[in-house]
């Protein structure tokens, strides 16, 4: 029986840093999904802000509306703030992911307020505008593609058979979401994802570019916002290569539309 490799999940995290959302179906541009992470929070020197240094972050869940998103204290449900999918404020700011510097917009000074309350300092809430091209590593780019506020690449692939692989090696099983991807395939046997060249998922051909080098932020519980040393230390043990764990495949997209899950992957 040949193996019939689906699209088991999609997942959106338009505000960096922040909770994600499972989408049935969605739009797939050149920079990422749609409104994936085309937010950002960032400091009074436009760095950007990451559960690295602030777990904290992991209890700020997004809902995504008709025409804004809906950002919520999951400790406090009453705490919560809407922003609009399309309004932005009047300010230009630079602002710098990793060693990328670029042009975003402000959004509000009321967003600004709440996230900066919720922090305990001064932060502010930007948007990506479509103006701004933050191009790709040319090393890795296919056609000198741009990529969003993500760290370095539009879309992240897992497939759910390396999770379940991982999980069989961890004493306590964790969730995908402690590895944000953007998609994920089901029907494959453990990492056959990092073989993946270029693949077809309803309208869109993707190509795979490399393999997902992976930080501490994994190892921060999306619930508790606790840190451990897993999986980062089982991973160590059987997916290092050099001085970098891999997990996941990065990719681009090779045209926009559309996918859905239960899309069938068509491996070339």
């Amino acid at each position: 029986m040949s193996q019939k490799i689906t699209l088991q999940d999609i997942f959106i995290y338009p505000i960096k840093s922040l909770g994600g959302i499972r989408l049935d179906s969605w739009i797939v541009e050149e920079k990422g999904f749609k409104y994936d992470r085309r937010w950002m929070l960032v400091d009074e020197n436009g760095q950007f802000l990451s559960q690295r240094k602030h777990p904290s972050l992991v209890f700020l869940k997004v809902e995504l509306g008709e025409n804004s998103l809906q950002v919520f204290d999951s400790k406090n449900s009453q705490n919560q703030i809407e922003i609009s999918l399309e309004e932005v404020g009047s300010d230009k700011l630079s602002v710098t992911v990793w060693d990328d510097e670029m042009e975003a917009r402000s959004v509000s000074s009321e967003a600004d307020n709440w996230f900066s309350d919720y922090l305990g300092f001064p932060v502010r809430l930007v948007k990506m505008p479509e103006s701004t091209k933050r191009k790709v590593d040319s090393k890795y780019a296919v056609n000198s593609e741009s990529v969003s506020f993500a760290d370095g690449m539009p879309y992240l692939l897992i497939s759910q058979a390396s999770l379940d692989d991982l999980n069989s090696r961890l004493d306590e099983p964790i969730s995908m979401n402690r590895f944000r991807p953007n998609l994920v395939f089901s029907g494959m046997t453990p990492f056959q994802e990092d073989q993946f060249v270029k693949m077809t998922v309803g309208e869109v051909e993707f190509q795979g570019i490399k393999l997902c080098a992976r930080c501490v932020m994994i190892t921060i519980n999306q619930e508790t916002g606790e840190k451990g040393k897993e999986p980062l230390k089982t991973l160590a043990t059987y997916r290092q290569q050099g001085h970098k764990i891999l997990f996941g495949q990065n990719v681009v997209a090779l045209n926009s539309g559309k996918v859905k899950v239960g899309d069938t992957v068509t491996v070339h």
